[in-house]
């Protein structure tokens, strides 16, 4: 069985299903988490999915594929219980990771899944003077007008050509002086 791990904090871990039946997992876990008032343990559960376009006589269709066949995603708090409803839900065949020990994923690897979206960190304000580290305006220096954290964007005004020009940049485009 699983040694206590209940550190309480919630990680998203991997499980393997039958393939085929990644969205009836995701249906039966998410009807088990209501019965049994299991919401505290068991967070979100995703089937990730993107996009696909394909062009058949002509005409663009746009579907949607499993990125990871045969996996879903669940954010859980790991304790006996838990473990156990997932690991016993019907079309579950195990969590990924060494033995009967599940792995949680890391930051890093939920970022390049997409899974979560994560707050990038500022750490500069209107007002502070700013040097662009990537895209066509590299290593120009700027002050910082405005910061749209919801839409990850941030306006600058640089100057070029000899007058300041404002320009809308990705918050991650920029770094403090």
């Amino acid at each position: 069985m699983l040694p206590n791990e209940t550190s309480g904090e919630a990680k998203w871990y991997v499980v393997h299903t039958y393939s085929g039946y990644e969205n009836k997992v995701k249906a039966n876990l998410e009807k088990i988490v209501e019965n049994r008032g299991m919401q505290d343990y068991i967070l979100d559960i995703v089937v990730p999915m993107e996009e696909q376009i394909e062009i058949k006589d002509g005409k663009k269709k746009v579907t949607l594929k499993k990125v990871f066949p045969g996996y879903v995603l669940v954010k859980m708090i790991m304790t006996d219980e838990s473990w156990y409803l997932v690991r016993n839900t019907r079309g579950v065949t195990g969590f990924v990771g060494p033995g009967s020990k599940p792995v949680p994923l890391t930051d890093e690897e939920i970022r390049l899944m997409g899974v979560e979206e994560f707050a990038p960190i500022v750490d500069y304000e209107v007002g502070d003077t700013v040097k662009v580290i990537s895209g066509p305006l590299e290593n120009f220096i700027g002050v910082v007008e405005e910061i749209n954290l919801e839409k990850k964007k941030v306006r600058v005004s640089v100057s070029m050509f000899g007058r300041d020009t404002p320009v809308e940049l990705e918050l991650v485009q920029i770094q403090k002086l």
